[in-house]
């Protein structure tokens, strides 16, 4: 009786032990693509930065421009004048909308929203992935005393958490906005 007790002892840490197995695998894949995430989400941070100074060093170009064009139709009115106010004129409209370069004000401010909402993807990605490698290292933990406790509730939290672990990878990757975290 006591062999065939041992023989199911035995099975079942083998089954514990691929159930550790596996949430293994799943903590590595929460962790890359966590790490993945986050080095996303600080590029995406700094292009958002470096696009919002451009535009902003347009602004004030184009401010520069407008306020000397209109200083200078105010105490000038030459034929070479109003020519060089037509041409700063014309110059400050291009810093707002440079449809051929992408760099209008216009342009930049788009490219600055789009960066910041791939950041904003991203950062709930990685909030995503860390929570389930959370998850996933607290199973394997769970996993491991049930060994030791012999006590199969515990192989069902393991075994829950497991799956809490993979439904986080899986919203993280797929479906970063769906669930809010943080």
């Amino acid at each position: 009786m006591s062999g065939h007790g041992t023989a199911d002892h035995g099975s079942g840490n083998k089954r514990i032990a691929l159930l550790i197995s596996t949430l293994a695998l799943v903590l590595a894949f929460a962790e890359t693509l966590g790490k993945a995430a986050q080095t996303s989400a600080i590029s995406n941070n700094i292009e958002a930065s470096n696009l919002w100074a451009f535009y902003q060093s347009k602004t004030i170009r184009r401010t520069i421009l407008r306020t000397a064009a209109q200083e200078m139709a105010v105490h000038a009115d030459s034929p070479k004048a109003k020519e060089v106010i037509a041409e700063w004129k014309k110059t400050a409209e291009r810093y707002q909308n440079e449809p051929d370069t992408g760099e209008g004000r216009d342009q930049l401010e788009a490219r600055a929203k789009s960066a910041e909402k791939k950041r904003d993807a991203a950062m709930a990605s990685y909030h995503h992935y860390e929570v389930s490698s959370a998850a996933v290292q607290i199973a394997i933990v769970v996993a491991s005393a049930s060994i030791v406790a012999s006590v199969p509730a515990l192989v069902w939290l393991a075994g829950t958490l497991g799956v809490i672990g993979i439904a986080l990878c899986v919203i993280g990757t797929w479906f970063p906005a769906a669930v809010h975290l943080f």
